[in-house]
C-alpha cells in the first residue's frame, strides 16, 4: 500500500514538473497554484491576462500628439479660448485668440506635439 501512494506520487510530481517546463506564454498554457486573491489550483488555458509589450505603448501618450497635449502647448504658446477643431493621423488643428485675433495652430501627430503651420 506504501508503495503505491509512493509511486502515485512521484508520478504527480513529475507530471506537475513536466507542465512547469513547457513554455507557458507560447502556448497560452499556465499552471496556477492560487495566492491570496485566487484560490484556484490547477493548469489552465487561454489568456493569462499578459498584455504584449507592444499592445501596452499603443496608447502611450508618448507616442503622438494627443488633443489634450495639443491643447496644453498651444495654451503655453499664448493662445486663450483654445480648442480642437480637427483630429486626423496625421495633425492636431487648435484655434484659439491671440493679441484679439483668431489664430490656427497645426500640430503634427508625433511625439512633442511639433508645430507645423501657425
Amino acid at each position: 500500500m506504501f508503495n503505491t501512494i509512493k509511486t502515485a506520487a512521484l508520478s504527480a510530481l513529475v507530471g506537475l514538473g513536466t507542465l512547469a517546463a513547457i513554455p507557458a506564454h507560447a502556448d497560452s498554457l499556465y499552471l496556477g497554484f492560487g495566492n491570496n486573491n485566487d484560490t484556484r489550483f490547477g493548469v489552465y488555458a487561454g489568456d493569462d491576462g499578459y498584455r504584449h509589450r507592444r499592445d501596452e505603448r499603443r496608447g502611450d501618450w508618448r507616442r503622438g500628439c494627443s488633443p489634450d497635449r495639443a491643447l496644453d502647448k498651444a495654451d503655453r504658446m499664448g493662445l486663450r479660448r483654445a480648442r480642437i477643431v480637427d483630429v486626423n493621423g496625421r495633425a492636431v488643428k487648435v484655434v484659439g485668440r491671440q493679441d484679439g485675433d483668431r489664430v490656427v495652430i497645426v500640430f503634427a501627430n508625433e511625439r512633442g506635439c511639433p508645430v507645423i503651420y501657425r
